[in-house]
């Protein structure tokens, strides 16, 4: 058959482009009211919605005699209010998004507004609001809850220990890889080889490569989990890259060495005057801009990319009235190929800068300086 030679890889990614707008197509966008979303401001609100993290698991909806139908699984619900650990599922509050729904436990009132879970004050048996339809006598609790981000983060956990668990025991076994772990060997090497040696060097690369192979195909997995039809933006959440470039501050301040100190602190070759002006300047660098310019950049590309798709996705209700239903669902399609194929190269390309980076940053702080 002709199609064996042609390269599989092409045919996997059109599979997923395909599957991911077809998944998104085949659940009609659906306003406040319950109608169809046909204007740019309720597209918009829905985009925002979801990206937003979730507190329960859903896969798609349907409308059946004039009610909206959610199929998914509900996920746990863990906060921590005025009294005290407060557990329970997420399919409490009917997916309710409007504090309409009160869930009572553990002798507090809970509710969900704008994906967020707020405490009702005692007393009180409805939510009030403001103008901005924020609540004012309701608060904020602890919220400690499994997630879909945090799911997801649980999945790609644990298919990369059961991976590396794998490749790890063949490696001791001095056997050739099989399965699996022929995909793995070739990245790992590379990862070693192109990014570790080169920015920290031959002699301290092997301290940090474990650290490096985790972040990369932590990061890569997440951001292709994130294009699937699931609706997982774990990597588009703040919270998540700005731990991930919290490990890598810690990694690298606690890996300097004086010379990395000295340089940063009290720097030779210049005018007295000028030292402690360029120590806090270092300092910043160090401790504000490097980990801030890990995390904005890695957040901003994923969501910006899943921002991107849904729109061309979107294109189908829009413009149906002015191109038709056949013309619009043509041009959305087309479109929304061609980025999806854009952001499996960008899922790669961003877990490799984070990575380098990294490597970089823990290179300048681990390099040793030769007085002659």
């Amino acid at each position: 058959m002709k199609i064996a030679n042609k390269p599989i890889k092409s045919y996997l990614l059109i599979a997923l482009a395909l599957t991911t707008f077809f998944s998104y197509a085949s659940d009609p966008v659906k306003s406040q009211d319950g109608g169809q979303v046909d204007t740019k401001d309720e597209v918009d609100a829905y985009i925002k919605h979801h990206i937003q993290d979730s507190h329960d698991f859903h896969l798609f909806s349907y409308t059946s005699n004039g009610e909206r139908k959610h199929i998914g699984f509900p996920l746990p619900v863990i906060v921590w209010g005025e009294n005290g650990l407060t557990t329970f599922m997420s399919s409490a509050f009917h997916h309710d998004d409007s504090g309409e729904v009160i869930v009572e436990k553990n002798d507090s009132r809970f509710v969900k507004i704008h994906s967020k879970i707020y405490e009702l004050e005692e007393g009180a048996t409805t939510v009030n609001f403001d103008g901005h339809h924020h609540p004012t006598n309701a608060h904020k609790v602890l919220d400690f809850s499994i997630t879909k981000s945090v799911f997801g983060i649980l999945i790609i956990g644990l298919l990369m220990l059961l991976w590396f668990s794998r490749l790890a025991r063949q490696y001791k076994n001095k056997s050739i890889p099989t399965g699996f772990g022929r995909v793995l060997e070739p990245l790992v090497i590379y990862v070693r080889d192109e990014i570790a040696k080169p920015n920290i060097g031959d002699k301290h690369y092997r301290r940090f490569t474990g650290y490096l192979l985790t972040v990369f195909f932590f990061i890569w997995m997440l951001n292709l989990l994130g294009l699937t039809p699931f609706g997982f933006n774990v990597t588009g959440q703040l919270a998540v890259t700005a731990c991930l470039a919290i490990f890598t501050l810690v990694i690298y301040t606690v890996s300097g060495n004086k010379h990395y100190w000295k340089h940063m602190l009290w720097m030779d070759g210049i005018p007295v005057f000028v030292k402690p002006i360029l120590a806090i300047i270092e300092l910043a660098g160090a401790f504000l801009i490097k980990p801030f310019s890990l995390l904005v950049r890695l957040f901003a590309n994923i969501t910006a990319g899943h921002i991107v798709v849904m729109s061309l996705i979107a294109i189908m209700f829009v413009l149906k009235k002015d191109l038709g239903v056949v013309g619009a669902t043509g041009l959305s399609l087309v479109l929304s190929i061609l980025i999806t194929l854009i952001e499996v190269l960008v899922a790669f390309l961003q877990a490799y800068i984070f990575t380098m980076l990294s490597a970089l940053f823990i290179g300048m702080a681990v390099e040793e300086h030769e007085h002659h």
